[in-house]
């Protein structure tokens, strides 16, 4: 969904009978170029849901009554202090019960944690892949929580979550080895596959040998548990 100059919804675009209620992405920025850019590239990868864009929270609440409440929310906001973090309070209120995933160049830890404080379904910093991007949509829509595995690593060590020794050692095979550094740098499995040359198909039967290794229910788990164990080749 584009937007008019000012920035109102553009009704025309979709009819008089449109009403998206829980069924579309709200992506809220203030940066033009970035907005579309982002909109039209998860469009390309086929994102199941339509993606509508807005300058400012106003602009949606002004749509509202015409296109209903989304599935989630992408807010994009430079960074998570002061004025932001009043904004993302503001957005997570006005959308709920609808997630809320926010975008931001702020890769401080306590910046995600007031994040997390503040009510938000996932932190995305600028240096993930638009799949990763689709994955937290994904993980918010289903009601879990989007936490990049760099930042969950550093929250672990701020907490004092990690231990000093290594746990047992972990064996893995070239490939799976190979694999494993992939998750662990947040990479989703098409990026994986084109990196290594292999078979989307192929990467997630490795993905689920590692999860199954690792005593691991998800991907952000294992990368955690990289972080913590000694993995043999």
């Amino acid at each position: 969904m584009m937007l008019n100059e000012d920035n109102a919804f553009n009704r025309a675009e979709f009819g008089p009978g449109f009403h998206a209620d829980g069924g579309y992405v709200a992506l809220i920025d203030r940066r033009t170029l970035e907005r579309e850019c982002l909109a039209h590239s998860l469009a390309s990868h086929q994102i199941s849901r339509r993606v509508l864009t807005f300058s400012r929270l106003a602009d949606w609440e002004a749509a509202r009554d015409d296109i209903g409440l989304p599935a989630v929310v992408l807010f994009y906001a430079a960074h998570v202090r002061d004025e932001a973090t009043i904004e993302i309070a503001q957005v997570v209120t006005a959308v709920s019960p609808a997630a809320v995933v926010v975008m931001s160049d702020d890769e401080n830890i306590g910046a995600v944690l007031d994040l997390i404080s503040l009510g938000a379904r996932g932190y995305l910093p600028n240096s993930v892949s638009i799949d990763i991007c689709i994955q937290a949509i994904s993980l918010a829509i289903a009601g879990g929580r989007f936490i990049p595995a760099s930042s969950l690593l550093s929250i672990g060590n701020v907490l004092g979550l990690t231990s000093h020794k290594p746990l047992s050692p972990v064996k893995f095979t070239r490939r799976q080895f190979a694999i494993a550094e992939a998750l662990r740098c947040g990479k989703g499995n098409k990026d994986i596959a084109l990196e290594l040359e292999l078979c989307e198909s192929t990467v997630k039967v490795h993905v689920r040998n590692i999860m199954r290794k690792l005593g691991a229910t998800n991907r952000t788990e294992v990368a955690y548990k990289l972080g913590d164990i000694a993995c043999a080749r």
